[in-house]
C-alpha cells in the first residue's frame, strides 16, 4: 500500500513537472496518405528524418503468491522486451530514415525508407538486429483513384498501430492492441522459450491499393492489400498471403491539413489470413476493427473496437518469466474481443491531459469436450491517466500511471491463477519524444 501510495505521488510530482515546463499531439489524420505519400511537385528526391525516444517505466515488482513460480517476479511487472526488470530507463525507439519523390524521369514515384535502432520488440527476437529495417516501399501515383504501394509497409488497419508512433497520445499501447495486434511470432504453439522473429509492428510485405478522396468538408479514403503475412521478414514463410481491407470518412474542421488536422473521423477494417505452427500446422488468424476519432483543437476523443479469431497471444505460463523456466504460448483457435475509449483535454496550447480506459476479452472461446474455458480465459483492464507537454512541433513530454488488473472470470473461486493475477502492479512511465 505504501509503495502505491508512493508511486501516486511520484506520478503527480512528475506530471507537475511537465506542467511548469509546444508540438501538437496526433488526432484525426488520414494516415494511408501521410506516410509514404509524398507531395506532387513538392517533396525533395531524399529527405532524411527519424525520431528518439527514451523513457522510464516502473512497477512494484510484486512476486507471485501462487503457482509454479510462486515467490518469483511475474513477467507482466517487467520492462519488456528483456523482461528482467521492474523498473529503468530505456532508449525504446531510435529511427532514421528517408524518403522522397519527384524525379526528373517521373514524379509520380514515391519510396519510403526506415529503420529501428531501438530497444524493443522489433530489434529483439529470432533474427532480429539492432539495426532492423522496418520500411521499404515504394509509392506509385500514375492511375487517378487508385495508387499503388508495393514493399513492406503499416498495414491499414487500427488506428493505435496505423498512426505515427512519434505523435501517439500515450507511452504503452492498449491491451487490445498489444495482445490481439502486435504480433508476436513462435514455431510452436506452446513450450517457446522465445520468439522466433521480431515482433510484426503493425507491417507487412507485399501490394495495396489505396487512395483519398476529397467531397466538400468530407474526406473519403479506402485501401486494399494483400500481403505475405509475415511481419517484418521480406518474404513469404508458409504460401499464405493476408488480405487487408479498409475504408474511412472524415469531415475536416476549418481546412486543417497533415497529421495534427482537426476533424471527425470514422473507420472500419478488416484482416484474414493464416499462420503455420510446427505443431499443430495452419490456423486461421482473423482481426476486425472500427471506430472514431474527433480532435477540434481542445478536445479530443478516439474509440474503437476490436474482435479476433483463430490464433491469439497466450502469454507466458503462470505469469512466470523466461528465465525462471516459464514458457511463451499462442492459441491456435481461439476469440477475444475488446475496446478503448480515449479522452483528451488541451488545458493549455502546450498542455494536454489525458484518460484511457481499455479491456480485452481474451481467449473466451469455450472448449468443445469440458465445456469450460477456465483455464484460458482472461480479462484484461487498464485505466491509464496521463499528461503530455509539447515543448516545440518537434519534442514532447509523455507522462502516464496506469491502473492495471487481470481476471480470471471462469475460474473456480479456490483457483491459484487468482493469487498469480492479483500480483499485477500499477505502471509509472514517462516519455521523451524528439523528431527531427
Amino acid at each position: 500500500m505504501l509503495n502505491k501510495t508512493y508511486k501516486l505521488k511520484k506520478t503527480a510530482l512528475l506530471i507537475a513537472l511537465a506542467g511548469a515546463l509546444g508540438a501538437q499531439s496526433a488526432q484525426a489524420a488520414n494516415w494511408l496518405m501521410i506516410q509514404g505519400t509524398e507531395k506532387d511537385h513538392q517533396a525533395p528526391r531524399a529527405k532524411v528524418w527519424g525520431f528518439v525516444q527514451a523513457e522510464y517505466q516502473q512497477t512494484d515488482d510484486t512476486k507471485l503468491t501462487a503457482g509454479p513460480y510462486a515467490g518469483k517476479s511475474a513477467a507482466f511487472n517487467q520492462m519488456a522486451p528483456q523482461l528482467d526488470t521492474s523498473q529503468g530507463f530505456n532508449v525504446r525507439r531510435a529511427r532514421i530514415g528517408v524518403r522522397g519523390g519527384n524525379f526528373p524521369l517521373d514524379e509520380k514515384v514515391n519510396y519510403f525508407l526506415l529503420t529501428e535502432f531501438g530497444n524493443n520488440g522489433i530489434t529483439t527476437g529470432g533474427d532480429a538486429s539492432q539495426g532492423q529495417l522496418t520500411d521499404a516501399s515504394v509509392t506509385l501515383n500514375h492511375i487517378p483513384g487508385a495508387r499503388i504501394r508495393v514493399g513492406l509497409f503499416k498495414t491499414p488497419g487500427a488506428e493505435e498501430g496505423l498512426q505515427g508512433i512519434p505523435v501517439f497520445n500515450y507511452v504503452n499501447f492498449s491491451n487490445v492492441t498489444d495482445r490481439l495486434l502486435l504480433e508476436r511470432y513462435f514455431d510452436n504453439s506452446t513450450g517457446n522459450t522465445g520468439r522466433s522473429a521480431p515482433v510484426g509492428a503493425f507491417r507487412d510485405t507485399g501490394v495495396e491499393v489505396f487512395d483519398a478522396f476529397r467531397v466538400g468538408e468530407w474526406e473519403h479514403s479506402y485501401a486494399v492489400m494483400l500481403g505475405n503475412g509475415n511481419g517484418l521478414a521480406l518474404t513469404d514463410n508458409d504460401k499464405h498471403q493476408d488480405l487487408y481491407l479498409y475504408a474511412s470518412t472524415e469531415k475536416i474542421f476549418n481546412n486543417t491539413t497533415g497529421p495534427r488536422r482537426q476533424g471527425l473521423k470514422f473507420f472500419a477494417w478488416m484482416q484474414d489470413g493464416k499462420r503455420t505452427l510446427d505443431d499443430v500446422g495452419t490456423v486461421d488468424r482473423k482481426r476486425t476493427g472500427l471506430g472514431t476519432t474527433y480532435w477540434d483543437g481542445k478536445y479530443r476523443l478516439a474509440a474503437e473496437y476490436i474482435t479476433a479469431d483463430g490464433m491469439i497471444y497466450g502469454g507466458t505460463s503462470g505469469a512466470g518469466l523466461p528465465s525462471d523456466g516459464a514458457t511463451f504460448s499462442v492459441f491456435p483457435d481461439q476469440k477475444a474481443d475488446g475496446y478503448y475509449v480515449d479522452l483528451g483535454y488541451r488545458v493549455m496550447p502546450n498542455l494536454e491531459l489525458n484518460v484511457r480506459y481499455d479491456k480485452l476479452d481474451s481467449a473466451t472461446k469455450t472448449d468443445a469436450a469440458s465445456n469450460t474455458n477456465q483455464d484460458k480465459h482472461r480479462e484484461f483492464q487498464t485505466t491509464t491517466l496521463g499528461a503530455q507537454y509539447f515543448f516545440n512541433k518537434k519534442t514532447s513530454l509523455r507522462v502516464n500511471y496506469e491502473i492495471r488488473s487481470i481476471e480470471a472470470p471462469d475460474a473456480p473461486s479456490t483457483a491459484p491463477v487468482h493469487d498469480i493475477l492479483d500480483s499485477v502492479d500499477n505502471r509509472v512511465s514517462a516519455q521523451i519524444s524528439l523528431v527531427f
